[in-house]
C-alpha cells in the first residue's frame, strides 16, 4: 500500500484543492503538493489563488531549502504525479524506474506540425518517447490525449487513465438547485469563462439568434471579461438580442457556481484548443442541461448524447442552434438530463471517486499488476480522434 505520493505542478490553484484535499485525507503527511512557480497575475486577478494554503502545499521556488526538500520527495515518493513543471524534478526518478504518473492535457492540440518543430522533437523524444518502456503512466486531462500520445510514437501504449480536473462537487441536493433553477419563469442560459477567440462565445449569440427567430424565447447571459467583449456586445446588438441578453461581467470562482445552480441550460462553446473545460464538469455537476463542442477534451468523458446532455459540432454555430433548440423545445427533458448528469458527478466524476482510485491503482502497478476501473476515473482512455463526433456511425 502506498504510504508517500507527491504531486507536482506549476501552481495551487482551486482546480486541484478538491483532489489534493482528498488525497491528504486518505495519505496524511504522506501527501504533498508542490508549486514550482508563482501564479501569473492575470489569474491571480480572475481570483485563483484566494484558497487559504493547506499544510500539504510545498512551494520550492520561494527558496533553495523547499526546493531542495522537493527534489527529495520527487525521488523517495512511492508514487509521483508529475503535471506542468520542470522534468528536472523526475529526471533521476525515471532512471530509477520509480512509479510516476503523467497528469496531462493533449499535446498537440495546436497541431501535428508541432513535431517537426527541432527543438519541440527534441522535447517531445527526451519526454515521452524515450521513457516508453518504464514505469510511468498517463493521467489523460481529456479523450484526445490518447491519440496525441499514440502519434508521438505510441509513448503511452495500453498506460492511459481517464482523468481530468476535479473542482469542489456541488454541496447542495438536486432538490436545492432544482428550486434555484425554478425561481424564474424564463429559461436561463448561461456561458461562463474569458472572452476569448478560442471560446467562440460569439457561436452561442448566433445560435441564440436562430433560435429567437424560431420563436424561442429565453434569457441569455454571459459571465467573465476579456479582449473578445466588445466585439461580442456589438454581435448581440447586431442580430437584435440586446433585450434578451446580459453580460455580468467577472464573478468568483464561487459565485459563477451559483449562477450555474440556477441556470437551466449551460454550454461550452470553445474550439478544439481547450485541452479539458472544466465549465462543463461545473455545469453537469450544477445540475445544468450541458451543450458541449465536441472537441473541448471532457466532453466525450462526460457528456452522454441525449443523457447527461448534447453536443454540437465544433466551431459550427449552426449544430450548436439545433442543440439549443433540442433543449428549448422539450425543458422537462432538458432538466431531466441535468438531473442525471448531477447524478453522475456525484457519483463518480469527483474529487473523492478520482483520489480514492488513484491510489487504488497505484496499489496495482506497486504490486505490479495492471488494473483499470470499468468506467469513470483511473478507466482506460481508449485512442479517441478529435473529429470523433463526424466519425460516429
Amino acid at each position: 500500500m502506498i504510504r508517500t505520493l507527491t504531486f507536482f505542478s506549476n501552481y495551487f490553484n482551486h482546480h486541484q484543492k478538491a483532489l489534493c484535499d482528498e488525497l491528504y485525507a486518505r495519505l496524511k503527511e504522506g501527501f504533498c503538493f508542490v508549486e514550482t512557480e508563482p501564479m501569473e497575475d492575470f489569474r491571480s486577478k480572475m481570483g485563483w489563488g484566494k484558497e487559504d494554503i493547506p499544510p500539504y502545499v510545498l512551494k520550492s521556488h520561494e527558496s533553495d531549502e523547499a526546493n531542495r526538500r522537493a527534489m527529495e520527495l520527487a525521488l523517495s515518493s512511492d508514487v509521483v504525479v508529475m503535471g506542468t513543471a520542470p522534468e528536472s524534478f523526475i529526471k533521476e526518478r525515471l532512471e530509477k524506474d520509480g512509479l510516476t504518473f503523467r497528469y496531462s492535457e493533449r499535446p498537440l492540440k495546436e497541431g501535428r506540425w508541432k513535431i517537426f518543430v527541432p527543438y519541440l522533437a527534441k522535447k517531445f523524444y527526451v519526454n515521452h518517447i524515450k521513457n516508453r518502456k518504464r514505469p510511468i503512466y498517463c493521467l489523460c486531462a481529456g479523450a484526445f490525449v490518447s491519440s496525441d500520445y499514440r502519434f508521438l510514437l505510441d509513448s503511452y501504449k495500453d498506460k492511459c487513465y481517464k482523468f481530468g480536473y476535479f473542482p469542489f462537487p456541488e454541496s447542495r441536493s438536486f432538490e436545492e438547485i432544482s428550486a434555484l433553477k425554478h425561481q424564474s419563469d424564463r429559461i436561463r442560459i448561461l456561458w461562463c469563462g474569458r472572452f476569448l477567440r478560442l471560446k467562440r462565445a460569439d457561436l452561442l449569440i448566433r445560435a441564440a439568434a436562430g433560435a429567437r427567430d424560431h420563436g424561442y424565447d429565453f434569457d441569455l447571459e454571459f459571465v467573465g471579461e476579456g479582449e473578445e467583449e466588445e466585439k461580442l456586445r456589438s454581435l448581440v446588438k447586431e442580430l437584435g438580442l440586446s433585450d434578451c441578453t446580459t453580460f455580468k461581467g467577472y464573478m468568483s470562482p464561487k459565485d459563477t457556481r451559483d449562477e450555474m445552480a440556477s441556470a437551466d441550460i449551460y454550454v461550452c462553446t470553445s474550439n478544439k484548443l481547450e485541452g479539458w473545460g472544466s465549465v462543463i464538469y461545473e455545469g453537469l455537476a450544477s445540475g445544468c442541461a450541458v451543450i458541449a463542442t465536441s472537441k473541448a477534451g471532457a466532453t466525450p468523458f462526460l457528456v452522454e448524447e441525449g443523457k447527461t446532455g448534447y453536443v454540437f459540432r465544433s466551431d459550427d454555430a449552426k449544430s450548436l442552434q439545433e442543440k439549443l433548440e433540442a433543449c428549448l423545445k422539450d425543458m422537462d427533458r432538458a432538466r431531466s438530463m441535468g438531473e442525471r448528469a448531477y447524478r453522475l458527478m456525484q457519483e463518480s466524476w469527483n474529487p473523492h471517486t478520482a483520489a480514492e482510485r488513484l491510489v487504488a491503482v497505484s496499489d496495482r502497478l506497486l504490486e505490479g499488476e495492471r488494473f483499470y476501473f470499468p468506467e469513470g476515473p483511473m478507466s482506460e482512455a481508449s485512442v479517441m480522434y478529435e473529429d470523433w463526433y463526424d466519425r460516429r456511425g
